[in-house]
C-alpha cells in the first residue's frame, strides 16, 4: 500500500479509534480547509485563509488566521467580513488583504507591530492580484472597470411615469457570457496602484483588453510586469497571451515576450535580475503542459527550466536567494512540490500537495516560500480537506488540524489505490476505491463508478465530500484516471485529442471489471455517474452498454455541434477540441456526440445541471432529457438553482447533487432489469 495511505491513516488515527457515526449530508456545513498560505518573510509564522461554511448564507467564508511558532492558531484580525488574498509587504511589517468587512470588497492593511487593521480603499468594484512595490510604498491591483456603451436604439413616445417593460439587451461582444460570471458587462479588467498608506487609486491601463493575473514589480519600483492578451484578434487566438512591462510614470505598455502560445504569471526574482513565468508553444492540441521559464527583465535570454518534465506546472515561487524556483505539478494523481536550479536541475521535495477541491478528488494546492528553505503548503489526504504543513530540511510537519472536531468521531470511507491494464492496448491505468464504513470483503456491495470531468484533469487520493457521502450510503465507489487525464504525460492526455469519447470508455469499463474481480461486488448492482466531462462519458456509457442499473448524467455535453455554438469558451473549443468549425465537420462532431447513440439507451438515466451553467449549458441537458423521453427511457431532470458549472460553490447545492444521485440510484437498487 502506498505511503500516502499509511500517512492518511496515521493522521486520522484518533478518528478511527472513536468512530461511531457516518458522514452525512448536513456534515458538509461543518467542513473547513486551509488555503492561500503566506509565510512571513522571517520564516517564523504563517498567515492563511481558514475557509468554513456559512450555513445561514449558504456560502463559503474565509477568515485570516495565523499559525504561530509555538503551534498555536489565532484569528489575525477578528474581522466579520470574508477575507482573502493575504500578501506580506517586503519587510514583513504589514499585510495587505481583501475584506468585505465594510460591506464590499476593499483593500485592507494589517500592521504586524500593533495588530491593528483598516481598509485603505473605497472601491466600487472588487480588487484582485494585490502586489507590493519593493520599497513598500505602493500596492498594485487589478479591478473591473465599467465602460458603459449606449444602446443603439431609443424608443420614442414613452409618457412620463409610464411603466414599460425593460429595454432589450443588445449583445455584440465576442465572448458575451462566462460561466460563474453571467453575461459580460461593458468594461474590462484594468490595473491600478494605490499608496500603501491609503488614498486615491491611480488607473494605469485603459485599453479595451483584460489586464490581470499575477502582478510583479521591477526592483526599482518603476515598472510592473503582467500578462494579457492584447491582440486585435484575441478572439481568434484565445490562449496567445504575452508578458508586458508597464512603466508607471508614462503608463507605457510594452510586450517583452512574443511567441505563439501563452506566457503568464510573471514573477521577478528577489534580486531583481530575472523573471520566472509559465507557458508553452501552442500546437493546437487539446492538452498542452505548461512549462516553467526564466528570462531577463527585458525579455531576452529565455530558458526553459522544466523542459524534460512531461507534466504541467501548476504553481511556482522563487527561492529567497534567487538561485532556484520552487514549483508544483501533479504526477500519477498526486500533487508534488519540487525545486529547480536555474540550470533546470530539479529535485522532488514532497508530495500530497493539494486538498482545495473538497467536493470531488481533484488536484490543486497552494504554497509559500520563506528564507531558510522553509515552505508552507496545503497538504492533502483522503480523510481530510486541506490542512497546512511545513516542509523544512526534507521533513514535513503538519501545522493545522482544522477538521478533527467535525470528522474525528466519523467513520469515513477508506480509500485504496487500484492499478490495472487497459484491454485496448495494455497500458497501465490507475484508480482508487472508496470502501463503505464497516466494509466486509465477504459481503456483496453495489458499485458506483464516479467519473471526473475536464476531460484534461485528474483524480487522486484526496478528500472528496461527494465520494465520502456515496460510500456512507453503502456503495463501493470507484474513481479512475482514464486516458485523457493529466499527470501521466502529454501522450496519455492527448490519446483523446479529436477522439473523445473513445478508448477512455474502455478504460473505465476495465476499471469496473478489475473491482468486480475482487469478489465483493454485486454485478447486478452497478451504477454510474460523472460531471462535465464525466457527464459526457456517462451518457456515452449508457449509449454503448446496458450493464449499469441506473445512471446520473451531470452537467454534460450531449451534442458537440450545439455545445460549440452555446458554450462560453466557444472560440477555444472549436480550435483545440475539434478539427474545425462544426458545419464544416459535421460527421466528426456527431460521431463523438452521445446524442447520436441515444437510440441504444435502456438504462434509467437522470440529468442534473446548474440552471446558470454557461460552460455545458442547460440546453445540452434538455436535449438529452427530451430524447430519452421520446425513446421511452425512464428519466428525470434536476435543475440546480443558483448554480453555474461549479455546483459545489454553494454547500447546499453540493448536498442537493449527492441527495438526488442517491435518490435515483436507490430507486433502482434491488430491482430487476
Amino acid at each position: 500500500m502506498k505511503k500516502w495511505l499509511m500517512t492518511a491513516a496515521a493522521l486520522a488515527l484518533s478518528g478511527t479509534a472513536l468512530a461511531q457515526e457516518k458522514f452525512e449530508l448536513e456534515d458538509v456545513f461543518t467542513l473547513e480547509y486551509a488555503s492561500s498560505p503566506t509565510i512571513h518573510p522571517s520564516g517564523e509564522w504563517t498567515v492563511f485563509v481558514r475557509q468554513s461554511m456559512d450555513i445561514n448564507n449558504d456560502s463559503k467564508v474565509g477568515r485570516l488566521w495565523a499559525s504561530l511558532p509555538d503551534g498555536d492558531l489565532r484569528p489575525l484580525t477578528g474581522g466579520q467580513g470574508s477575507e482573502s488574498q493575504p500578501v506580506w509587504s517586503p519587510s514583513g511589517d504589514r499585510l495587505a488583504y481583501v475584506s468585505t468587512q465594510t460591506g464590499s470588497p476593499q483593500v485592507h492593511i494589517y500592521w504586524a507591530d500593533s495588530g491593528d487593521s483598516a481598509a485603505i480603499t473605497q472601491l466600487t468594484q472588487a480588487p484582485s492580484s494585490l502586489s507590493w512595490s519593493p520599497d513598500g510604498s505602493q500596492i498594485a491591483f487589478s479591478m473591473f472597470t465599467p465602460k458603459s456603451q449606449p444602446a443603439p436604439v431609443s424608443l420614442p413616445g414613452k409618457p412620463e411615469g409610464a411603466n414599460w417593460t425593460a429595454a432589450p439587451k443588445y449583445v455584440d461582444k465576442d465572448n458575451y457570457r462566462y460561466d460563474g460570471g453571467g453575461y459580460a458587462k461593458d468594461g474590462h479588467q484594468q490595473l491600478y496602484v494605490i499608496p500603501a498608506t491609503g488614498g486615491s487609486p491611480r488607473q494605469l491601463t485603459d485599453a479595451e483588453f483584460n489586464h490581470g493575473g499575477q502582478l510583479s514589480w521591477s526592483p526599482d519600483s518603476k515598472h510592473i510586469f503582467f500578462s494579457a492578451n492584447r491582440r486585435d484578434d484575441a478572439f481568434r487566438q484565445p490562449v496567445n497571451s504575452e508578458i508586458y512591462r508597464l512603466t508607471l510614470n508614462s503608463k507605457e505598455v510594452k510586450a517583452i515576450t512574443d511567441r505563439d502560445g501563452p506566457d503568464s504569471s510573471p514573477e521577478v526574482s528577489p534580486n531583481g535580475e530575472k523573471i520566472a513565468f509559465v507557458g508553452y508553444d501552442d500546437t493546437k492540441m487539446s492538452f498542452q503542459a505548461s512549462k516553467l521559464y526564466v528570462m531577463n527583465l527585458d525579455g531576452s535570454g529565455v530558458e526553459v527550466l522544466t523542459g524534460e518534465l512531461d507534466r504541467g506546472v501548476t504553481g511556482f515561487e522563487w527561492d529567497t536567494d534567487s538561485q532556484g524556483v520552487y514549483f508544483t505539478y501533479d504526477d500519477n494523481g498526486v500533487g508534488q512540490l519540487a525545486r529547480t536550479t536555474l540550470n533546470g536541475e530539479h529535485v522532488k521535495l514532497t508530495d500530497r500537495v493539494g486538498g482545495l477541491s473538497y467536493s470531488r478528488p481533484y488536484g490543486g494546492g497552494d504554497f509559500s516560500v520563506a528564507k531558510g528553505d522553509r515552505v508552507v503548503f496545503t497538504i492533502s489526504n483522503p480523510m481530510r480537506p486541506a490542512e497546512l504543513a511545513l516542509w523544512e530540511d526534507d521533513n514535513v510537519r503538519q501545522l493545522t488540524r482544522l477538521n478533527e472536531d467535525a470528522l474525528a468521531h466519523k467513520e469515513l470511507a477508506k480509500v485504496e489505490e487500484i492499478n490495472y491494464k487497459s484491454s485496448v492496448d495494455g497500458i497501465d491505468l490507475q484508480g482508487w476505491i472508496a470502501y463503505p464504513p464497516g466494509f466486509d470483503k465477504d459481503k456483496d456491495y453495489p458499485l458506483m463508478l464516479e467519473i471526473h470531468g475536464g476531460p484534461h484533469t485528474n483524480y487522486g487520493p484526496r478528500f472528496a465530500a461527494e465520494i465520502q457521502l456515496f460510500a456512507a450510503a453503502g456503495y463501493v465507489v470507484l474513481y479512475t484516471n482514464p486516458r485523457g487525464s493529466t499527470s501521466y504525460g502529454s501522450d496519455f492526455a492527448n490519446e483523446i485529442h479529436h477522439n473523445y469519447p473513445s478508448n477512455d470508455y474502455n478504460d473505465l469499463m476495465d476499471g469496473v471489471d478489475a473491482v468486480i474481480d475482487k469478489g465483493f461486488i454485486n454485478e447486478d448492482e452497478l451504477f454510474v455517474t460523472g460531471g462535465s466531462g464525466g457527464g459526457v462519458l456517462t451518457a456515452w456509457i449508457v449509449g454503448h452498454t446496458d450493464r449499469f442499473k441506473a445512471a446520473v448524467v451531470a452537467k454534460p455535453v450531449i451534442n458537440w455541434y450545439s455545445f460549440v455554438l452555446t458554450a462560453d469558451m466557444y472560440n477555444f473549443f472549436y480550435q483545440y477540441w475539434f478539427p474545425g468549425l462544426p458545419w464544416e465537420n459535421m460527421e466528426h462532431y456527431m460521431k463523438y456526440s452521445p446524442i447520436s447513440y441515444v437510440g441504444n439507451v435502456t438504462t434509467p438515466t437522470m440529468l442534473l445541471t446548474g440552471e446558470n451553467d454557461y460552460r455545458t449549458p442547460m440546453s445540452e441537458t434538455e436535449q438529452y432529457y427530451q430524447a430519452l423521453k421520446l425513446e421511452g427511457v425512464e428519466t428525470a431532470m434536476v435543475r440546480i438553482q443558483d448554480s453555474g458549472h461549479g455546483i459545489y460553490a454553494r454547500p447546499s447545492n453540493l448536498m442537493n447533487k449527492v441527495a438526488y444521485i442517491l435518490h435515483w440510484f436507490d430507486k433502482y437498487k434491488g430491482t430487476t432489469k
